[in-house]
């Protein structure tokens, strides 16, 4: 089994559990301001890219608008939003053993700002790349490359940890390991992950 000494993690549907936030504030925001109705499984297909991507999908052709729309909407839905069960654990447990920890993510720097760094994880980070980082996102390679060149990390020694197919394969062409996050993911049967987690705590079953 590879060695590893950094653990690179997605942040949606892998450390936190937004789902339920992202989905209902876009379908809230997709009847409010364009009168346009969806189901939620109908807009599973926006976990795990960014807005830029997303929203041109739905039609919308101000992005910067749409964005602070959805953002604006997903203050309602804050309360729905919790970490993983075992994530802190885990990360913790990642921390004592010296292990390089850091987060690629399609969240921009307010949403990680309002989402993610009230919770408290950021103190286990050591590097982080956000979508204003690259200008390209998943699921090319860009981001993992960046967060690479940042941190100086070898590939060879990196694994990346996420719930999505884009996820998979920016890993994939970023020549970096992949573990499915099962946790959060929708349909592994098709993502043909390295590994596959049932929970976090199998993160630490790796040769660390």
């Amino acid at each position: 089994m590879r060695k590893y000494n950094t653990v690179i993690f997605d942040v949606d549907g892998t450390l936190i559990d937004t789902e339920i936030a992202v989905l209902s504030s876009l379908q809230k925001m997709l009847k409010v301001d364009h009168n346009r109705e969806y189901e939620l499984s109908e807009l599973y297909f926006v976990l795990g890219i960014p807005g830029s991507a997303s929203l041109p999908q739905l039609g919308i052709e101000d992005i910067h608008e749409g964005n602070e729309r959805w953002n604006v909407f997903m203050k309602d839905f804050y309360d729905t939003i919790n970490i993983f069960d075992g994530i802190v654990d885990v990360m913790s447990s990642l921390q004592s053993k010296g292990i390089v920890q850091g987060i690629v993510t399609s969240k921009t720097r307010d949403e990680l700002n309002d989402d993610f760094v009230p919770f408290g994880l950021t103190k286990y980070l050591s590097y982080t790349v956000i979508a204003e980082d690259t200008a390209k996102h998943k699921p090319h390679p860009d981001p993992l490359l960046e967060f690479i060149r940042v941190s100086k990390a070898n590939p060879e020694s990196s694994i990346y940890i996420g719930d999505t197919i884009y996820d998979y394969e920016c890993a994939r062409d970023a020549g970096v390991d992949f573990g499915l996050a099962l946790w959060g993911c929708k349909q592994h049967e098709h993502i043909p992950a390295k590994y596959k987690f049932e929970t976090p705590q199998d993160i630490l079953k790796l040769q660390l």
